[in-house]
């Protein structure tokens, strides 16, 4: 841990003084490489335990990595650079990725390994990054990787024929639960009493549906305002097992895809 913080320290007084960095001394803190410093504790681990768990169903390695920013050089030339100095994926077999996002500069970068081409072929690479986009303007870079984690190992599954164990828990998930504001909320509140009162005697529920169908609007808000209310999935009491154990020599030509912010 020491180590890791003494690496990002350092990354973050070079960038910030414009001093040329030395990508290839940076050295990989887990599946999760965090040096920009913006990924929660328990974010971070779960990515991890997914991540342990895509390498041991998949064979598949992923390198999650922020840095503070590029000092002014192209994303394509760090991520590469990182790849290749740390050798994501197994070695002969080239099946890894590294997700790079450089915070200040607004930029990221799918890299991705000779084996993994026909899984990940570059438009898939930048469709992932654009689902990235809406938590990453919101500064939620954990759940961004999250996004790009889950639509990255779901793919690879698929690919191979197996199925994974385990699904990230979403903060927002594209499609899903729908935030509702409170004065709506309210006022659905006071919607339903006024149906109630409406019904009369029979309001609930004696013989007619007039007692139902309050109930179910007020079931309708209130099952639309929380978040992973729709299968969210998620750990639960998970083990990912032995976890990070090390890259394992692989290689990557340049595949992959650019976008920012």
């Amino acid at each position: 841990m020491k180590t890791s913080l003494r690496g990002a320290l350092v990354l973050g007084l070079c960038v910030s003084a414009g001093w040329a960095v030395d990508w290839k001394a940076l050295k990989p803190q887990g599946y999760v490489s965090d040096f920009a410093g913006v990924i929660d504790p328990a974010t971070r681990n779960q990515l991890d335990a997914y991540c342990a768990i895509v390498e041991r169903s998949t064979g598949a390695q992923m390198a999650l990595v922020t840095v503070p920013s590029l000092a002014g050089e192209p994303i394509e030339d760090v991520a590469n650079t990182l790849y290749r100095a740390w050798g994501v994926g197994q070695k002969g077999k080239n099946e890894g990725i590294l997700l790079l996002l450089a915070v200040n500069d607004r930029r990221d970068r799918l890299e991705v390994g000779y084996g993994l081409e026909p899984i990940l072929p570059d438009g898939l690479d930048g469709s992932i990054l654009r689902e990235m986009r809406p938590a990453l303007r919101r500064k939620d870079f954990g759940d961004a990787m999250m996004a790009a984690a889950q639509t990255i190992g779901s793919a690879i599954a698929k690919a191979k024929n197996v199925q994974l164990l385990a699904r990230l828990p979403r903060r927002n998930r594209p499609g899903g639960s729908i935030q509702i504001p409170w004065p709506l909320l309210i006022g659905g509140f006071f919607l339903v009493l006024w149906l109630m009162r409406a019904g009369g005697p029979r309001g609930f529920g004696g013989g007619g549906g007039g007692g139902f169908l309050p109930w179910l609007i007020l079931g309708n808000i209130m099952g639309r305002s929380t978040w992973g209310s729709r299968g969210s999935g998620g750990f639960g009491g998970f083990d990912s097992g032995d976890g990070f154990g090390g890259f394992g020599g692989g290689d990557s030509g340049g595949g992959g895809a650019s976008s920012d912010w």
